[in-house]
């Protein structure tokens, strides 16, 4: 299945989809790494593991459809069939969602429903949340609010700084995200 990459910032979840795929662990195809930050690490690395990099500007664009148009463009040049949020951090919408139906996958640092937006992860500290996790979904038109398709629970230790709670977060995503990947592609879900 050939795959796309959406990432906005150091993009360590596109690396450790990057590292399963090279592993096997993934049996997809990544097309390439689409951005939307012209200063992101994410593009470093998508470039130092060889694949085409897209840097799609908002600000380029007349619109936010002209904006999606020009990246459904490309997905569909490169034949994508599943696009894959790993730290995009912009709200998808319009021609994504119209050309991606049912298509795009999004990973979510906290158990959805609870702390949707950008900043889960501090959202469920500030809480002072005993219970948080890793939520992949599908997009649908809403914030976070599309069906689930796995949830792995962490018990958050009550002596974690930000940090430790953030690293205890990721390391979960990055086991998590390329696992669910490879039943999406599989058939499972």
């Amino acid at each position: 299945m050939k795959i796309a990459l959406f990432a906005s910032g150091n993009g360590t979840n596109v690396e450790s989809i990057i590292r399963s795929v090279e592993t096997g662990q993934l049996t997809a195809e990544i097309s390439g790494i689409y951005c939307d930050v012209a200063t992101a690490k994410v593009i470093g690395r998508g470039k130092k593991h060889g694949y085409p990099v897209y840097v799609f500007l908002p600000s380029d664009y007349q619109s936010r459809r002209a904006f999606e148009e020009a990246i459904v463009d490309q997905l569909q040049q490169d034949q994508v069939e599943l696009v894959v949020l790993a730290g995009y951090m912009r709200i998808i919408r319009y021609a994504l969602l119209d050309h991606y139906t049912n298509k795009i996958v999004n990973i979510h640092p906290a158990l959805l429903p609870q702390f949707p937006g950008k900043q889960g992860i501090k959202d469920a500290y500030v809480a002072g949340v005993t219970e948080t996790g890793v939520t992949v979904h599908w997009v649908d038109r809403g914030v976070d609010t599309g069906p689930i398709i796995a949830q792995e629970p962490l018990k958050v230790d009550p002596n974690w700084e930000l940090a430790e709670l953030e690293a205890e977060i990721h390391a979960i995503e990055h086991r998590l995200y390329p696992a669910v990947l490879q039943s999406i592609i599989e058939g499972s879900h």
